[in-house]
C-alpha cells in the first residue's frame, strides 16, 4: 500500500479484521468467556464469534476502524438481521444451546485503545 494512502487493500483489510477478531476474543475470555466458533458460516451469513458464559450466549460482530463512533457506525440494519440469521441456524444446528439466554455485542476495535463491548447492540 503507498505511503499516505487511506484505502486498506483486501489483504490488508483481512489482516486488520484478524488481529480485531483475537483482540475481541482476549476481551470476552477476561470477561470469563469460553469462544465456541470464530467466523461461523451459515447459509445466511457469517457471525465472528460466538461465545459462552454459562447459560448466555454472545453472538458478536467484530469492527475495526480509526475510531468506535466509525466503527459502531458500520454495523448496519441489513448486517444485523443477516447475523441474526446466522445466530438462528447455529441454535437451530446446536441444540444444546437452544435454553441458553442469547444477545449480540459489537466489539469496537480502534487503535491505540482497548477494545470496546457493547453488550446488546441490538435485538434479533
Amino acid at each position: 500500500m503507498a505511503a499516505g494512502s487511506e484505502k486498506l487493500t483486501r489483504q490488508d483489510a483481512e489482516r486488520r479484521g484478524h488481529r480485531a477478531e483475537l483482540l475481541a476474543i482476549w476481551v470476552l475470555r477476561l470477561k470469563g468467556f469460553r469462544i465456541l466458533a470464530r467466523r461461523y458460516r451459515s447459509p445466511a451469513g457469517e457471525i465472528d464469534l460466538i461465545a459462552r458464559r454459562f447459560s448466555l450466549l454472545v453472538f458478536a460482530e467484530v469492527k475495526a476502524r480509526r475510531n468506535s463512533a466509525d466503527a459502531a457506525w458500520s454495523i448496519s440494519r441489513r448486517q444485523q438481521q443477516r447475523i441474526s440469521r446466522a445466530a438462528e441456524h447455529f441454535l437451530a444446528t446446536n441444540p444444546v444451546y437452544r435454553n441458553h439466554d442469547a444477545r449480540f455485542d459489537a466489539i469496537l476495535v480502534s487503535p491505540g485503545r482497548w477494545p470496546k463491548v457493547i453488550a446488546n447492540a441490538w435485538q434479533a
